[in-house]
């Protein structure tokens, strides 16, 4: 099994500080991710990349590594994700065809649909990427936003009396999980692209987590996922 999972947990989190350590349903946030994980059977290796001796100390309290530390100039506000991966691929030294970014932040994650991004990528070997999105609720043509005085007016004028059926639909980022070849982070390759596939996702088992309303609507979320069932 030729396979890793990073997990990139920074430590300065603004909006929720702490968040990756922050206790979700009982279990620090970064926890559940590292679980689902190694659970999921896909991994020769689950590692944490962070700048953070907590959040290290807990990632291998969990069952994660952690062989080195992520470097500052890696660790503020303004580094992607794909800067993150490229340099763990790096300081690990050793081959694995796929690597699959896994958000700290991401307790609805379904392990059936990591297995989906890893069987898609072996599928199609000419694509690079597949990661989780998920389709708006209603079509990004017929946005509404505020002009200079605070009325209302459509973004794309050229399709307000366009019928929301007659409109393709257009899928959002779900930020769980990014699965790509290793050669693909190394070169840097660019995630939005033809050279990337879908994992689409039920909306329900979609929420990002920068803000604390978000969280609250995660809690929400878990805790009916949890009492139908669905999540543990």
């Amino acid at each position: 099994m030729s396979n890793v999972a990073i997990i990139p947990a920074r430590g300065g989190s603004k909006r929720i500080p702490r968040k990756n350590l922050k206790p979700f349903d009982g279990v620090p946030m970064i926890a559940r991710s590292i679980k689902t994980a190694l659970d999921s059977g896909l991994f020769a290796q689950v590692v944490v990349s962070t700048d953070d001796e907590e959040i290290a100390e807990l990632a291998r309290a969990s069952g994660a590594q952690v062989p080195f530390m992520r470097p500052a100039a890696l660790a503020d506000d303004f580094t992607g994700t794909a800067a993150v991966i490229a340099h763990a691929l790096q300081a690990l030294e050793q081959d694995f065809a796929f690597a699959c970014c896994l958000y700290a932040t991401a307790p609805l994650l379904q392990t059936r649909f990591l297995q989906q991004g890893l069987n898609l990528l072996e599928q199609h070997p000419d694509k690079s990427f597949a990661f989780s999105v998920c389709d708006f609720g209603f079509p990004v043509q017929r946005a509404l936003t505020l002009d200079d005085h605070g009325a209302l007016t459509a973004l794309y004028p050229q399709f307000s009396q366009t019928r929301s059926q007659d409109l393709p639909p257009a899928y959002q980022d779900a930020g769980q999980f990014y699965w790509g070849r290793s050669d693909a982070w190394l070169r840097g390759e660019v995630l939005y692209s033809t050279q990337s596939l879908p994992v689409i996702l039920p909306r329900y088992l979609v929420q990002d987590i920068d803000t604390p309303e978000d969280w609250t609507r995660a809690e929400y979320l878990y805790a009916a996922l949890k009492a139908g069932g669905e999540l543990q």
